[in-house]
């Protein structure tokens, strides 16, 4: 592995930059974002939708990043595009070849699974992550990073009447308007750590995160005890090799199948982190 002192150090100080960043977003702990204003001095109160709840806290931390990068040496680039990886990356300034990946995430606690949130996605698993190499839809290739971080924000869904969302509020009404989302909680984390053996999102190449908030927080995913090498390889041979089972031939689409084609031990599976699939009692 290349860079490890300094991605240990990045990861230390990146971890202790999430920590701070409720400050600077919340008031008891509710999002300070209410609304949207026009020139009328309208405010309009924001969707619950997850796409504009995300590009919001986006741009909302996004001024602390900046701040964040130039404390700790480093320069902050946004992709080119909006759908290329990683979200940021972090040049140092003193030695342009080390780089590190930092993806934005949001998602929401799981009501109906207390301690489980909404899954998220982790990055593609198709051809920049096969072909090192490639610039396609990344801003620089994979392993010109020393290491792909996640910075997640866990949140809770305000329930908000018809009349709330649809009302029209002033500004002598801001301190009034119901927040869309509250009780944050910042995590990051390396993202193999964090990592389930199951697809993010439909048909898309997206490698899908776990789900328990606890084990997200202490970076205990399906490949915890694996390792970053035997995360990288199964998820570029993900439904790609095939395997026999009871005298049929299918696609490998778990890590235990991927253990036992690859001849290793079944120990190195952490199955406890997998995706929530019944409802927690």
């Amino acid at each position: 592995m290349k860079n490890e002192t300094e991605k240990a150090l990045f990861s230390a100080q990146l971890k202790d930059f999430a920590a701070t960043l409720g400050d600077f977003i919340a008031k008891d702990d509710a999002w300070t974002i209410r609304g949207f204003i026009d020139l009328f001095r309208n405010i309009y109160t924001i969707s619950s939708d997850t796409k504009i709840v995300s590009k919001v806290l986006e741009l909302h931390l996004f001024p602390h990043f900046l701040t964040f990068a130039e404390k700790i040496g480093y320069d902050l680039e946004l992709a080119t595009y909006q759908n290329w990886y990683p979200d940021l990356t972090f040049i140092s300034k003193t030695n342009a070849k080390i780089k590190f990946a930092v993806d934005l995430k949001t998602t929401y606690r799981d009501e109906e699974h207390p301690g489980f949130c909404n899954e998220f996605t982790l990055g593609s698993h198709g051809e920049y992550f096969i072909d090192r190499t490639s610039t396609k839809n990344i801003q620089y290739p994979y392993d010109a990073y020393s290491g792909h971080f996640c910075l997640g924000i866990i949140y809770t869904r305000s329930v908000l009447d018809k009349n709330e969302e649809t009302h029209i509020y002033s500004m002598d009404d801001l301190e009034t308007i119901p927040a869309v989302i509250k009780n944050f909680l910042f995590f990051a984390e390396e993202k193999w750590k964090i990592a389930s053996d199951i697809g993010g999102s439909g048909n898309t190449a997206n490698i899908g995160s776990i789900q328990k908030i606890d084990d997200i927080l202490n970076g205990n995913g399906v490949f915890a005890k694996a390792g970053e090498e035997l995360f990288d390889d199964y998820w570029a041979n993900f439904k790609k090799i095939e395997i026999l089972v009871h005298g049929k031939r299918q696609k490998m689409s778990s890590f235990a199948e991927y253990l036992q084609y690859r001849g290793l031990p079944a120990g190195l599976n952490n199955p406890k982190a997998k995706k929530k699939k019944r409802k927690v009692k």
